[in-house]
């Protein structure tokens, strides 16, 4: 990594200011604060919360917030803690050290790091600018480059208002809120040019020069820079632009990545740094290459030679097969948002409107971003081995390829990071049978070699364990939801005893689109509601955002609410309002199946069934994005992935499918105990699921694939282009 990335002495004085507001024996806890790399480490989560429990938890596990917002009683009462303050300081030290440790092997450049570029980032619940699965892949993906020690610095969008909150009325309707996210409550800093300017670059966008700052965050070894425009010196409708995260308005998403695409570009070049990589993750940062363009046809090259150039270095990830995901927009607008592109590239913006069309020279075909993602890059790829074949058909015109296999599209299929999304209490007994140096082991087969042997007494002690906890969040947070929604006293007070800490515990919580088939549960509601009844039944935990603008997968929503009266309902389903981060670490750690029902083949991945695969729970999954590679050896269930045009007619077998499949095989499986109360032939699965999980999808495998494949290929050449 570079020497020194521009905001490491911005956050050095940030980190120094606010121990100077604490008291002395807590400065250790200022310094963690502003490195995200205490939020994986064992310990680190329960070191704040010592200070105080319900301020931590009430601060949205913002350490910096926690360290302003709590009583001086608890700070002082810490700060006599003498083994509080002992653990802070190993804490410290053992980051420190890691940080400092050169990495052994690696590839890249530390002078000429990978340059990350993606619209959201779900590095913790305490650092607003994600959504959902792309952004959290985008975090996982960050911390895995510092745990390799990969040269990366990544590129963002500081947005003011971040994704919408929700909440639901007594009907079952998803309402929908922003909160104002203050900047300077967050663990970062303004990047300066001398300790007190900011450092600010101007963006073209719609015809104006707008400023704009950066907030560094270090995550790790990774710089994470987040652009921001609540300038005064911008008009109101430019401090606007980094307000929402997929803000509704399609001309105000232009202008977002406009500021991404070619903010990022300019801010990597005011930060001083030269990439070797440029990684675009999705289509809205597609404009970065080309900013990197305009700048060598500034210093005298031609057009076609600083296009060439700058697709040399730049590669590209697409993550949805679904069209929602690839927009599209009248060329109008693009030409009005990006504004003076064509001058500054030294051409016409009929040559760059047909890179961003599927079929380049045809004017009827609306331009978007993921196709130009893909021509301004010299590899391109998918997330899943499925999802790279439903990519290479979905854009064969692009490359005027004769066949889909003849499209120049690959596929690293995505991971998630162990440390983040393993619970504590595996991580810890991981240790105690794997070694206590497992977590830096975990790509190495040999690692996985002993999880047979793991002491089935001991591993159903900690499922059990994490079910219990989860039972006991879910009786606080459903009975609140049911308060806030205005619900009757006797279906409130149902909650307040619900779920039961030894009942087999389902959960299915994803973003809410239709193609997601949350209905399926309820498709045949008497047989659902049997499979809750009696002693060796299930309950099910339910969450997950609609888009505010997907009506259709609202209603769905709305009619599973309608159903909350039956028997066993009330005290055996819930769903939960508000799904994010912190909630999906509570559910993939504590559910024993983990349920995804896409209609296939719109699955990219699939990530959530991933990290709670590496807890010890078992998927229960139609066969689409990376269940098609895990499912043989996960310990799970699989449903069939087969394309069906008939939607209802698939829809009615997949539900009974799904229905035989918790009646037959799982809930047997799982009652079936021997004279120790052990459910033998449960654990063996289990088993099976996180030594698949952690050791084939994790994100330190992705990263590696992405090193060795995409990266630093060994082979090194200009990669197919799509024609233009």
């Amino acid at each position: 990594m570079l020497r020194h990335p521009p905001g490491t002495e911005d956050l050095r004085r940030a980190a120094d200011e606010l121990a100077s507001r604490l008291p002395s024996a807590l400065a250790p806890f200022a310094r963690l604060a502003f490195n995200y790399r205490w939020s994986w480490a064992l310990g680190g989560d329960e070191l704040f919360a010592a200070i105080d429990a319900h301020r931590w938890e009430a601060c949205g596990r913002n350490p910096l917030r926690l360290l302003e917002e709590a009583p001086m009683v608890s700070l002082e009462r810490a700060a006599g803690d003498r083994e509080l303050i002992g653990r802070a300081y190993s804490l410290e030290e053992s980051i420190r050290d890691e940080l400092a440790r050169t990495p052994d092997g690696n590839r890249g450049d530390p002078e000429h790091p990978v340059a990350f570029l993606c619209a959201e980032y779900g590095v913790h619940v305490s650092l607003p600018v994600y959504a959902g699965g792309l952004g959290v892949l985008a975090g996982d993906l960050l911390k895995a480059a510092s745990d390799m020690g990969l040269p990366l610095v990544a590129i963002g969008l500081l947005y003011r208002q971040g994704y919408f909150r929700q909440r639901f009325d007594e009907s079952g309707w998803q309402h929908e809120y922003w909160v104002d996210v203050d900047p300077p409550r967050l663990p970062g800093a303004i990047v300066t040019r001398d300790g007190t300017d900011p450092l600010v670059i101007h963006v073209p966008i719609r015809g104006r020069d707008v400023a704009v700052q950066m907030w560094r965050f270090d995550i790790g070894r990774v710089p994470l820079y987040l652009l921001d425009t609540d300038l005064p010196e911008n008009k109101p409708i430019d401090r606007w632009i980094a307000s929402q995260l997929y803000v509704g308005d399609p001309v105000a998403r232009l202008a977002q990545y406009a500021l991404l695409g070619v903010g990022g570009a300019r801010a990597l070049r005011a930060l001083g740094i030269e990439p070797e990589v440029l990684h675009l993750n999705e289509g809205h940062p597609a404009l970065a290459p080309l900013e990197w363009a305009a700048t060598r046809v500034e210093g005298g090259d031609s057009f076609e030679e600083a296009f060439e150039s700058a697709r040399a270095r730049t590669v590209f990830t697409t993550h949805t097969p679904v069209p929602a995901g690839n927009e599209r927009y009248p060329a109008e607008d693009l030409m009005r948002v990006f504004g003076g592109l064509d001058r500054r590239l030294g051409t016409g913006w009929a040559e760059i409107l047909d890179l961003a069309r599927i079929q380049a020279g045809n004017t009827e075909d609306a331009p978007g971003m993921t196709a130009l993602g893909l021509r301004v890059s010299r590899a391109a790829n998918g997330v899943s081995e499925r999802h790279g074949e439903v990519a290479r058909s979905i854009w064969r015109p692009a490359f005027g390829a004769g066949s889909d296999h003849e499209v120049p599209l690959a596929h690293v299929t995505n991971g998630v990071h162990v440390s983040t999304w393993m619970a504590e209490p595996v991580r810890r007994l991981l240790a105690e049978h794997l070694g206590e140096d497992w977590e830096r082991r975990k790509r190495d087969p040999d690692t996985w070699a002993k999880i047979a042997d793991l002491p089935d007494a001991e591993l159903w002690r900690v499922r059990c364990e994490l079910r219990s906890r989860l039972v006991e969040y879910i009786r606080e947070r459903a009975t609140l939801d049911r308060l806030a929604r205005g619900e009757a006293a006797d279906y409130v007070e149902l909650a307040e005893t619900a779920f039961d800490p030894d009942r087999l515990t389902m959960g299915f919580a994803r973003r809410l689109a239709t193609y997601k088939r949350l209905n399926l549960v309820s498709r045949d509601l008497q047989r659902a509601l049997k499979l809750i009844d009696g002693p060796r039944s299930l309950q099910i935990l339910l969450a997950g955002k609609a888009h505010p603008s997907d009506d259709s997968a609202k209603h769905v929503v709305q009619q599973l609410f309608k159903a909350r009266r039956a028997p066993h309902v009330g005290e055996r389903i819930a769903y939960l309002h508000d799904y994010d981060m912190g909630m999906a670490q509570w559910l993939v750690s504590g559910c024993d199946v983990w349920v995804n029902l896409p209609r296939p083949p719109l699955e990219a991945s699939g990530t959530s069934g991933m990290k709670a695969a590496m807890n010890g729970a078992l998927n229960l999954s139609v066969l689409d994005g990376w269940w098609v590679e895990a499912q043989d050896d996960c310990g799970g269930w699989s449903l069939p992935g087969d394309v069906d045009a008939d939607h209802e007619a698939q829809d009615d077998r997949d539900a009974q499918m799904l229905l035989d499949t918790l009646e037959k095989e799982v809930l047997p499986l799982f009652y079936d105990r021997d004279k120790d109360g052990i459910p033998r032939g449960w654990m063996e699965r289990v088993k099976a699921s996180i030594r698949t999980s952690a050791m084939r999808f994790s994100a330190e495998r992705m990263l590696g694939d992405y090193v060795e494949t995409t990266y630093f290929p060994r082979a090194k050449g200009k990669g197919a282009s799509p024609k233009r």
